[in-house]
């Protein structure tokens, strides 16, 4: 008979998860989730149930890996929150079970797991369609996504300046403070943006805030906010220009606005161009558009849930 679940809270979660042991756990995962013919992983599309009255929605993200033995899911509500609100964007709850017996193994604190394993998707695509020789990143938001998009950007790569823009002089000041290394605070999305090599957009903006006549060719868009069929971050001429990428292909058609309202085609998922079936077209301008998926959040899980045991069995 199969015990209680582990409980494992926030501040657990940040002690056993890190970036890197993280990163080729996830892009082991997202070359399986690009296999289609094999059947590896089993992962719907997010199912959203609407929160009228909070202005919210709360999604369900299962994820089956048949060869790995996880089965997971994530709950995650998610709000539009208006400027200067003090309630979180996010909240989300992981949830481990064992695939033949079907009871719940763990269930853990899934807001860092969320925002690190964004961070760190957001991070390979960066690897793998960046410039090598990228030295200006500027980062548009200052919420916990900006924070963890920061933290992860700057531990992969060398940057000689990283600027950030946020909708409040206090967020930004916040965003500031919180942050090791040196900032450059802007005053506006164009000063933050023109010229820089590498872009991150973690805004709650529903209407586009980054515009294509302002990001010099070449460079690289992570977007990874407006996460509705109806809501922007990107503005049709820079997605138009750009070779757009994905986590997954079937998600951007089904909840990306920067992608279903512009009418673009993705190119390619992330896994596509780990397995080599896509080229990354790092001489182009390129975008991101993550949506986050059931299976970051397993592996994400799973490797806690690895962790929590392993420290566990040596006390």
């Amino acid at each position: 008979m199969a015990g209680p679940p582990v409980i494992i809270w926030e501040h657990e979660v940040e002690r056993l998860l890190h970036l890197r042991e993280l990163v080729p756990r996830l892009e082991e995962a997202l070359g399986k989730f690009s296999r289609r013919d094999s059947k590896e992983v089993i992962q719907p599309v997010r199912t959203t149930v609407l929160l009228q009255k909070h202005h919210g929605f709360m999604g369900l993200m299962p994820t089956y890996m048949e060869n790995d033995g996880l089965l997971c899911t994530k709950f995650v509500c998610f709000y539009k929150r208006e400027d200067g609100s003090t309630l979180p964007s996010t909240q989300a709850t992981v949830v481990l079970l064992d695939p033949e017996y079907g009871n719940v193994k763990a269930v853990m604190d899934g807001d860092l797991i969320t925002a690190m394993r964004t961070a760190a998707a957001s991070a390979i695509s960066a690897k793998l369609l960046m410039s090598p020789e990228a030295e200006v990143l500027a980062i548009l938001g200052t919420g916990k996504q900006a924070l963890s998009h920061y933290n992860a950007f700057t531990e992969m790569f060398s940057f000689k300046e990283v600027r950030v823009w946020g909708c409040s002089k206090q967020g930004v000041e916040r965003f500031c403070s919180s942050v090791s290394g040196p900032v450059k605070a802007c005053a506006s999305v164009e000063k933050a943006v023109r010229g820089a090599d590498a872009i991150v957009t973690v805004t709650r903006s529903t209407e586009p805030v980054l515009f294509g006549r302002w990001v010099k060719p070449g460079a690289h868009v992570a977007a990874v906010g407006a996460c509705r069929p109806n809501w922007r971050e990107l503005d049709d001429v820079l997605m138009k220009e750009a070779v757009v990428y994905a986590d997954s292909r079937e998600g951007a058609m089904t909840e990306s606005g920067d992608v279903i309202l512009s009418g673009v085609e993705v190119f390619a998922e992330l896994g596509d161009v780990i397995n080599g079936t896509k080229p990354a077209h790092r001489e182009k301008t390129t975008v991101f558009k993550s949506l986050g998926m059931g299976v970051e959040d397993a592996v994400s899980a799973q490797l806690v849930f690895d962790q929590w045991n392993a420290k566990n069995r040596k006390l």
